[in-house]
């Protein structure tokens, strides 16, 4: 059976309606809770965002005796962090080759050591703080999309051949395997051969950060607040050859104000209008979480060589059962009907693994894909104390951990080699990237087109517990909810972040940016930026909604 929230209001505790797998060991009620900030503070570090980035990166540096504050709009593992698939792999989904095309050999190796290093360090931190969170090692299977005895099988068998022998040269324990099979795929569909990428691992994401927020709430030198809504990030001073000094003001919806000598920003996107947006795509991508017996399916990563791929992987559910957690049929935020990927997602799992017993969960998440594959970690264009983590391109766990030591470095002044790759500031690979960059703008620019458009033509049409948008008869478009007692409450459909026109998201309840990937829950709620507020209420009743819900 799907979970789907029951309490009225979960925009504060994750971005969507729908319930993760996660939640089937780890409840929202045995997250921890931090209180709001009710004063002007002072810190070393500011770290704005409490999901795997933010987490990590105050752990790294609490750990070097950093004075650190942590900073969540909502309720901490509250983003993207709870709505992930638990992969940790330095088999980048990009493909090295690719990668190598942008960022050089020596790039490719950087990234494959990166990637590898955080995998492993998410293991050392659960041993080290006794955290049980299902962390284990295991393989990942790359295999073509397409049945053995069709040409295209052959043609991607060819590129995964090739793949694995270049990432055996970068240094990943990669090899090629014609008769790969995976045990527990009982099917007649034959897909066998493909790439072995060793070494690789998994866990439970939010029983992990749950241990390491349990460690920081003991240390003397850390403090964190949740409900705390950051608006406003500058640097304040000057600092030239030496002479001079920089801090960072930040200012919350809430009032008061935080002056820190360091500012991260983990907050997925950063909170600024354009720069590195615009260099980033937006996606979401889906899940769902089947029964399967108890050792019925091999313990692997798995992953198909579609454009949209699929991926597999199984987490605890119970004595008897296992659950198959399936993913893929990625498009752009808000610009694709939602409901139909778990129905696509459901055949292909049942297509393949006939043992597959009940659907329990399927949910949704965001994804933020670079132009030049590479994420973003390091000092913000045009800052000295200012810094960000976004892009993490499929990767976002391992990319998360990775940003904790990167940034720790740079702010401790120790220098890292990976640090260049990872650069907002870099330029070479960004001018390989100008055709796609100009494509993308292109396409988002298209997207404005909503401003003319309507999704209901009356209110009275519109189903309970469903949403929409009326630009008909109205002085600007309305983002319109009407509850499961027929309530109504309208807000605004223009997003704050650029004014593009919201669509209604289905499987997430959430009103969606189809310019920046924005999203809002069902009170308005900004559960997701870059828009760093929420949308503005257009009625008494909307008003009413957005305060309870924040609550």
């Amino acid at each position: 059976m799907t979970q789907i929230n029951t309490e009225p209001y979960r925009s504060m505790q994750t971005s969507g309606s729908a319930e993760p797998v996660w939640t089937h060991k780890l409840p929202w009620s045995q997250i921890p809770e931090f209180p709001s900030l009710d004063k002007d503070l002072e810190t070393d570090i500011a770290i704005i965002g409490a999901g795997i980035a933010g987490i990590s990166t105050a752990y790294e540096l609490v750990k070097r005796g950093k004075q650190v504050t942590l900073i969540e709009a909502r309720n901490v593992l509250s983003g993207e962090t709870g709505r992930t698939s638990g992969h940790l792999t330095n088999d980048l989904d990009d493909g090295f080759l690719e990668i190598a095309k942008k960022h050089g050999e020596e790039g490719a190796k950087q990234a494959a050591a990166s990637h590898a290093w955080a995998r492993d360090r998410i293991g050392e931190i659960a041993e080290e703080l006794n955290i049980e969170c299902e962390y284990r090692r295991l393989p990942a299977y790359d295999i073509s999309q397409f049945p053995v005895g069709e040409k295209k099988h052959e043609d991607e068998l060819e590129e995964l051949k090739e793949e694995a022998e270049y990432q055996r040269k970068i240094g990943l324990e990669t090899r090629f395997d014609p008769n790969l099979t995976v045990r527990g795929w009982t099917s007649s569909i034959d897909q066998r051969g493909g790439m072995v990428a060793d070494n690789q691992a998994t866990f439970h994401p939010t029983k992990y950060l749950v241990g390491v927020l349990n460690w920081l709430k003991t240390q003397p030198n850390f403090q964190c607040y949740a409900r705390t809504r950051v608006m406003d990030i500058k640097e304040k001073g000057i600092e030239l050859l030496g002479i001079g000094h920089k801090t960072v003001e930040i200012s919350t919806e809430g009032g008061h104000t935080i002056k820190a000598e360091n500012a991260v920003e983990a907050t997925c996107v950063p909170l600024q209008k354009l720069s590195v947006i615009i260099q980033l795509e937006f996606y979401r991508s889906y899940c769902i979480a089947v029964r399967v017996p108890k050792g019925s399916v091999e313990d692997c990563l798995l992953y198909d060589n579609a454009e949209a791929y699929k991926y597999v992987r199984l987490t605890a559910c119970d004595e008897k059962d296992d659950y198959l957690v399936v993913g893929g049929c990625d498009h752009k935020v808000g610009q694709e009907e939602t409901t139909p990927r778990f129905d696509e997602l459901e055949k292909w799992t049942r297509e393949r693994f006939p043992q597959a017993g009940s659907t329990d969960y399927k949910w949704s998440g965001q994804i933020f894909e670079p132009v030049d594959y590479m994420g973003y970690i390091g000092k913000n264009q045009g800052c000295d104390k200012i810094y960000i983590v976004t892009g993490d391109s499929g990767d976002g766990l391992t990319h998360g951990v990775l940003a904790g030591r990167l940034l720790a470095d740079e702010i401790d002044g120790v220098r890292n080699p990976w640090a260049e790759l990872y650069s907002p500031k870099r330029v070479g690979s960004m001018l390989t990237s100008l055709p796609s960059m100009v494509s993308h703008d292109l396409q988002i620019n298209t997207q404005y087109k909503r401003v003319v458009q309507t999704d209901i033509e009356d209110i009275e049409d519109l189903p309970r517990g469903c949403g929409g948008v009326l630009n008909k008869g109205t002085k600007k478009p309305l983002a319109v909810y009407k509850d499961e007692n027929g309530n109504v409450k309208q807000f605004s459909a223009f997003c704050p972040h650029l004014k593009g026109v919201v669509c209604w998201n289905h499987v997430e309840k959430s009103f969606d940016c189809p310019v920046h990937g924005s999203r809002f829950s069902k009170e308005g709620i900004c559960v997701m930026g870059p828009s760093k507020a929420g949308l503005a209420p257009a009625d008494e009743a909307g008003e009413k909604e957005q305060v309870a819900a924040a609550a």
